[in-house]
């Protein structure tokens, strides 16, 4: 059965009420439908780009239509990003977008001047043009202008002498061949250039690109007001054309070519765009044209990254003009995002010692060199246990698992004894490990995640020497891709382990001998395993290729990621945007988007375009690591800010959180560390007990996953400590405290004592006391957080009874609110006293964040169970436009929908939440059955009484699946 595509609906109305739309596999064919005019964009996070129509611009072009006509905007995607088109005044709106080359269109009534948008979150700003009625669309004349002359005669500009003349070539580039008549041989044959006359100039298009050099031309007077000219290549710093007045070394105008590459119906084009330069401030001077190709189209850091073909200039007809000439097509440097020239990265192959120098660090603040090769060598994850020592894995294995039992990683445990940030005692805790990615150390021993496996190594304490083998948890873990599995171990507040999980590896997970019933399956995503009960479940479907995970002040998970936008506010429940591949649930439709507001890299050829030329913004498309520095005070950082490295960028990032709705918005902040060197790769930070906070660093030239084990330099590796100038040092046994005095560590400033003294407790499994003490924290200390701190700890300790968590219900603070919710529905049977709380706070909390918690509790109870909180969930107008919650309504409703499609749709008939309603109707047309074709004619009866948008196009939605089930 073909499922219900809401692009086909689009020529069915002016208007698209929804503000997160549902989506589908595409239909085979798309309604055909007469309009007036079309235009066709490219979608990107730098802005749309004009392909086809009578388009005004290149960049958010300016978009004309006569007064009543009908216009069709199709949008291209041209990255892995979610994207859509909103007009604002009249509300005619696309469905959102997603992988690159996705296509979608938008239908517009021309009754007035208007603005359109991109509506995903962070995007507006960036990506926004205006359209325009206007009464005729004739062109202004252009005249054909004339060609600068010197000496009596006119300079061969245009290059229709078919060689150099008038020219001066210096470097590769621009040799006898540079000047051609056809696309070939400097273009494939396919691309339609559109130069003036019969030649043109090319640096070596697409097939000699990796040349570089420089061509200046004669020297001539400016004898009229305007210019214009034609180029085509790249959109980069290095390869340009300039004009230079003859007493001047800077150019006084610049472009890069527009990297004219699209796709129009299926058409691959590449032309030369017509530029226009005001030359009146200058007439009387001379000048001379400079065309410069400094760019070889390489990135060799990154093996499977191909060469950028337009990393090249092509040139055409520089001409004079009387009057200001006006074309369509016209290219304006504000139209291009250029990417910059490489960053400039002035170390590489550092010895440890030396990194150190190079490193710019802010005020107060200094790193000391912890351990280095030869002691430690590719160090992938670490942990720290209650005496503040690092356990860390030096991985030998990586990039290829070896045979069973030939595994070469081992586990070493570091210590500082004297504070001074070296690492001056080390021991081997055990080898022959094999592909290790993760770990973390508590409840008596290491959990190691070495795929196929999660294992734990049970710990003699007495001389730090495993008390036995391995014990196999889990199986089931995929290696298909070494470097995105199981990893970045954590204790979650909840007593949980945690840890992600990239896209691209496939695991089916469950306890060694299970059938695949009783398995798991995870291929993006964050996972947690308990340690007492032995249970396994993914938290969070979705992202890429996560390797950092923490938990702020309010024990809210937070992961960075690679490739696609870098971070993520991970709620139970939740399915995240992809990198690839699709949702394990079909009718998922949509889902939760990055909360950055931002990327951390340049230019509009991609993540990968904006490796090693992105510094100005961050840096890169690949992160490692997730830390809130939840330290010492005195370190003057922002507790709600997440740190993360960034690969290609050799720096700390920064990102800044602020409340938004039930969730967060990331805002970009400064650069916390500049490494300076181009082999560091920071992997992981853990912060120790005196609030300094070590790292790791992979140090290897290859600066990205490469399956070949050749390219990877098994022989370095390093640990650093980063330093505030007022840290103090003292030696730290946690394990020696008293449970009083682990439960006054909930109350410590640094997140070390708390985390560490709630486990100890949770191993303990402490009694009244402990649970008496908690609890007074919980009922009279005033900081939200604290009293988190308490709830947690009671309830890893198991010093919190359902009666009392139902009690918090009321509680005045919405965290603690939230989490009672959370630990109500922990083991997925809430009873009949919460359900009916939750179906009261679903209608009337004040508190978003405590919706979303129910929101996301809603998967974790029986389906009849959902019925009314639905309901009252999706009759909050107020969250209409949140972030999260109207996804986590309908993951919770879809199943609803097919159990009882009549009671669904009459809910989402009703429903403020804006997908709601055309998701049943699409969920209830892919029920094989002729009851679901009659729930859809009732509705449809109903709905026609109703004349608001939302109905209008519920009615389209019901119209499409009821012309597919016949």
């Amino acid at each position: 059965m073909k499922l219900f595509r809401l692009s086909n609906l689009l020529p069915l109305m002016f208007s698209l009420y929804f503000a997160v739309g549902c989506k589908a596999p595409a239909a085979k064919e798309e309604v055909v439908v007469k309009t007036d005019r079309e235009y066709v964009l490219e979608s990107k996070m730098t802005g749309y780009t004009g392909i086809g129509g009578d388009i005004d611009g290149i960049r958010n072009p300016v978009l004309r239509a006569k007064k009543g006509e009908r216009v069709r905007v199709r949008l291209v995607n041209g990255e892995l990003m979610s994207h859509d088109i909103v007009f604002e005044k009249s509300g005619a709106k696309s469905i959102p977008i997603v992988q690159k080359g996705d296509t979608t269109s938008v239908v517009v009534e021309a009754q007035e001047d208007d603005v359109y948008f991109c509506s995903i979150p962070g995007h507006r700003q960036i990506m926004n043009g205006r359209f325009e009625i206007v009464e005729s669309f004739e062109d202004a004349a252009v005249d054909e202008g004339v060609s600068p002359r010197k000496n009596g005669r006119p300079l061969n500009l245009g290059f229709e002498r078919g060689s150099l003349q008038d020219w001066k070539a210096s470097g590769e580039a621009f040799g006898p061949r540079s000047v051609a008549f056809d696309a070939a041989p400097l273009y494939p044959d396919s691309l339609q250039l559109q130069q003036d006359g019969d030649y043109y100039v090319s640096s070596g298009g697409t097939v000699n690109y990796q040349l570089k050099g420089t061509l200046i031309s004669e020297t001539f007077e400016i004898t009229h007001p305007w210019a214009t000219f034609k180029v085509a290549g790249g959109a980069l710093e290095g390869a340009r054309v300039e004009l230079i007045l003859e007493d001047s070394s800077k150019p006084f105008f610049k472009i890069s070519g527009p990297v004219t590459e699209g796709y129009i119906r299926g058409t691959r084009q590449a032309v030369f765009r017509p530029v226009v330069v005001d030359l009146r401030p200058y007439i009387g001077k001379k000048m001379y044209i400079r065309l410069v190709d400094e760019e070889n189209g390489k990135v060799p850091e990154i093996h499977y990254i191909g060469d950028n073909v337009w990393s090249h200039i092509a040139f055409d007809n520089f001409r004079f003009h009387k009057e200001q000439p006006k074309y369509k097509n016209q290219l304006r440097p504000e139209d291009i995002v250029i990417l910059p020239a490489r960053d400039i990265v002035p170390h590489a192959g550092l010895s440890g010692p030396e990194a150190v120098k190079a490193m710019s660090l802010p005020e107060g603040f200094s790193v000391q060199l912890g351990a280095a090769e030869p002691d430690i060598v590719k160090p992938i994850a670490f942990a720290l246990d209650d005496r503040g020592r690092l356990w860390v894995v030096e991985s030998q294995t990586y990039p290829v698992r070896a045979e069973e039992g030939k595994g070469r990683d081992r586990i070493l445990i570091f210590e500082d004894t004297d504070g001074n940030g070296t690492l001056d005692s080390k021991k081997v805790f055990t080898d022959g490990l094999n592909l290790v990615s993760g770990i973390e150390w508590g409840f008596g021993g290491v959990w190691i995640g070495a795929a196929p496996y999660l294992m734990f190594i049970p710990i003699d304490e007495s001389g730090d020497k495993p008390a036995g083998k391995p014990q196999i948890l889990l199986d089931g873990w995929g290696y298909e891709d070494t470097h995105e599995t199981l990893n970045t171990f954590k204790w979650g507040p909840d007593g949980w382990l945690y840890g992600t999980h990239g896209v691209f590896t496939h695991s089916n997970v469950g306890k060694p001998g299970a059938p695949d019933a009783e398995r798991t399956r995870i291929n993006a995503g964050v996972w947690r395993y308990h340690p007492t009960r032995h249970e396994f479940e993914v938290f969070a479907h979705g992202t890429s290729n996560p390797w950092g995970i923490d938990f702020n002040d309010y024990g809210h998970a937070f992961i960075t990621a690679c490739v696609i936008p870098h971070l993520y506010h991970m709620i139970q429940g939740g399915r995240y945007f992809r990198q690839g591949g699709k949702h394990f649930n079909a009718y998922t439709y949509d889902d939760i988007k990055t909360i950055a507001d931002h990327v951390h890299w340049i230019g509009n050829a991609g993540p990968h375009a904006g490796n090693f030329r992105s510094g100005s913004v961050g840096g890169g498309h690949a992160h490692a690591g997730a830390m809130f520095y939840l330290g010492n005070k005195k370190w003057g950082l922002d507790r709600s800010s997440i740190y993360m490295n960034n690969l290609h960028g050799h720096r700390v990032n920064t990102d800044m959180l602020v409340r938004s709705g039930s969730g967060y918005t990331g805002r970009h902040g400064k650069d916390f560390i500049l490494r300076n060197d181009s082999w560091s790769l920071w992997l992981n930070f853990q912060i120790a007990p005196n609030g300094s906070v070590f790292v790791i660093d992979w140090y290897d030239q290859n600066q990205c996953h490469n399956p070949n084990p050749a390219v990877h330099n098994k022989t370095l590796g390093r640990i650093f400590r980063i330093s505030h100038k007022d840290d103090t040092w003292e030696p730290v046994d946690l394990s020696s405290k008293t449970n009083a005095e682990l439960v006054a560590l909930q109350l410590h400033e640094n997140e070390f004592y708390v985390r560490h003294a709630r486990r100890l407790l949770q191993e303990r499994k402490a009694g009244d006391d402990v649970h008496k003490a908690l609890w007074k924290i919980l009922n009279e200390n005033p900081d939200a957080t604290r009293k988190l701190r308490a709830l947690w700890a009671l309830h890893a300790t198991n010093g919190i009874s359902e009666e009392q968590l139902i009690g918090l219900l009321d509680n005045a603070n919405e965290y603690v609110r939230s989490w009672a919710v959370q630990l109500l529905a922990e083991n997925k049977k809430v009873s009949a006293a919460a359900q009916k709380r939750f179906e009261t706070l679903a209608g009337k909390d004040s508190s978003a964040i405590v919706r979303l918690y129910i929101a996301s509790a809603l998967q974790r109870m029986e389906l009849s169970q959902r019925w009314e909180i639905v309901k009252n969930l999706s009759a909050r107008n107020e969250d209409a436009k949140d972030a999260n919650i109207p996804f986590l309504v309908w993951y919770a409703l879809e199943p609803l929908t097919e159990a009882d499609p009549g009671r669904a749709i009459e809910l989402a008939m009703g429903a403020k939440l804006p997908n709601l309603l055309v998701c049943t109707i699409q969920r209830i047309g892919a029920i094989p059955d002729k009851s679901a074709t009659d729930v859809l004619q009732k509705a449809k009866q109903t709905l026609q009484k109703n004349t608001d948008e939302n109905s209008k196009t519920a009615l389209a939605a019901i119209e499409q699946v009821l012309l597919e089930h016949k």
